[in-house]
């Protein structure tokens, strides 16, 4: 589990290794724009590349960068963007290191009239070194204007620890124009939170963490309540199944889904929950829909509604172990009520709301002071603004769901890019797996399914949430992988959901 820090915490990490490990600061940039060198080795070791360095530390360590490149015989240019002239001590420590080994018409420095602006080729590498992630902001001047012409170049950009003009965080008065889009971002030992964010994280590109060794006692000493979620985290919470056990074992679930014309809806809803290992699955469905479930999935109990095309009630909740309700039950005013009645009857069960059964709270406020304690919530973005109210920005959405969480003492499971689990004490887990293929209709039903499936055998809800979101997003990075992301569907996802489990 990768701890996401704040952008004040980092520099206090630098702080202690500095002072413990013990090693100079400017041999903990060496390090980092060691790293950096070697990246570029593996991955583009014939470009011209153009570096692009400020007067701060993250403009000493492209400035280390290119010294290391020129010794390498490296076709390399700098171009200083710095219009007080004024250098962090380790930056102006490094341009005078370059200075002694390079010839002068190999570095450029950059004026307000636009000055030695460079032409940038398709073909080239731009090394983005401008400024880190200390911004608090929007660029102006001379800077905005360098910013401005990498980004209207073809060339390949590569930013040091995070493109020049993002925030580490909350970019809500930040202007887009003055933001470095980076194809690739190598961010030193962990991610920035905006990274992670749907309105600013493009900027990012592919990003990736690089280990420059910070020292593990200050990594584990600073607190957070964000995590980076990985593949270890996960393996580590996966239950083993015992040889002699039955499916009395695995848990009953109860899921009451579907109406008129969506019945598939409770169809990947039943199978995603089937294919997570529940032992027993009830889906309760609108009498039409009776024959569609039983053929479809043959492996769930039904129970039908006395309606013919929704939901308007539900059996006793005594035999299940896990509650599911949403997928595709619609907001008829039988269901409403019949969802108020549930909320009512299964104050002592386990739940997983989704969809329409959040869109009914969302009408119901007063529903969420009945929820039972770590109920799952399951909403996209739009579901969550009726259910918290409209936010202008991810961070601040993020901010509103912590909050939310913490008043109701539920769990949201809020979707997107890197789905978020936010739990009541706070704690954010933002998930690795997925891809943009997963952007389909029904892939949240499977997932709904898939947390069900993992109440019902007895996860705790937080461990339910984080493993079903990343075994979810796993089973379609598997079927980008075999198809494309455009052939992803909610069915080829269920399809892998076995495989994804296999991976532990």
């Amino acid at each position: 589990m990768i701890k996401i820090f704040s952008v004040k915490q980092v520099p206090l990490i630098d702080k202690y290794t500095i002072e413990n490990e013990p090693v100079l600061s400017i041999n903990l940039m060496e390090r980092a724009a060691g790293t950096l060198f070697e990246w570029i080795q593996n991955n583009y070791p014939d470009k011209c590349v153009k570096v692009f360095a400020g007067p701060g530390n993250n403009g000493g360590d492209a400035l280390a960068l290119a010294r290391m490149l020129f010794q390498a015989k490296h076709d390399v240019v700098i171009y200083i963007v710095n219009p007080s002239g004024k250098f962090s001590p380790d930056a102006r420590a490094n341009l005078d290191k370059l200075l002694k080994i390079i010839s002068e018409n190999k570095v450029v420095y950059l004026s307000d009239d636009n000055t030695g602006f460079p032409d940038l080729a398709a073909e080239d590498l731009i090394v983005d070194g401008l400024f880190g992630s200390g911004l608090n902001r929007p660029l102006r001047g001379l800077p905005l204007k360098v910013v401005k012409h990498i980004n209207n170049s073809e060339a390949t950009v590569l930013s040091v620890d995070i493109p020049s003009g993002l925030f580490g965080e909350d970019n809500s008065n930040n202007d887009p124009e003055g933001i470095v889009r980076a194809d690739h971002t190598l961010s030193f030992q962990f991610p920035k939170l905006s990274f992670l964010l749907a309105d600013y994280g493009e900027f990012a590109g592919d990003w990736e963490i690089m280990d420059i060794g910070l020292h593990p006692e200050a990594v584990e000493e600073y607190e957070t309540k964000r995590f980076f979620i990985e593949t270890d985290d996960i393996a580590s919470l996966i239950k083993t199944r015992n040889r002699f056990s039955h499916k009395g074992d695995y848990g009953h679930a109860l899921l009451l889904a579907g109406s008129y014309g969506k019945m598939g809806a409770a169809v990947l809803a039943s199978k995603g929950c089937l294919k997570s290992g529940a032992g027993l699955l009830t889906s309760h469905i609108p009498h039409y829909g009776y024959q569609i479930i039983q053929t479809s999935v043959p492996e769930a109990m039904t129970s039908i509604d006395r309606s013919d095309i929704l939901i308007s009630e539900f059996p006793g909740p005594e035999p299940f172990n896990a509650i599911g309700v949403g997928p595709g039950i619609g907001t008829k005013p039988n269901t409403v009520k019949a969802v108020k009645e549930l909320i009512q009857a299964a104050a002592q069960k386990t739940l997983v709301l989704d969809a329409d059964a959040l869109n009914i709270i969302s009408e119901n406020k007063e529903l969420l002071n009945l929820l039972p304690e770590n109920t799952v919530l399951t909403p996209h973005p739009k579901e969550f603004d009726r259910l918290a109210g409209i936010s202008t920005s991810h961070y601040e959405r993020l901010e509103k769901a912590v909050e939310f969480a913490g008043e109701y003492k539920v769990i949201v499971v809020l979707k997107g890019a890197y789905t978020v689990t936010v739990l009541p004490d706070g704690n954010c887990y933002f998930n690795s797996t997925g891809n943009p293929g997963m952007a389909t209709a029904g892939s949240g039903d499977v997932l709904t399914g898939v947390i069900l499936g993992l109440l019902a055998q007895k996860y705790l809800p937080h461990e339910a949430a984080v493993i079903g979101v990343y075994v979810h997003g796993l089973a379609g990075d598997i079927a980008a992988a075999e198809e494309s992301e455009q052939g992803v569907t909610a069915s080829a996802i269920i399809n892998n959901l076995g495989r994804a489990f296999s991976a532990f």
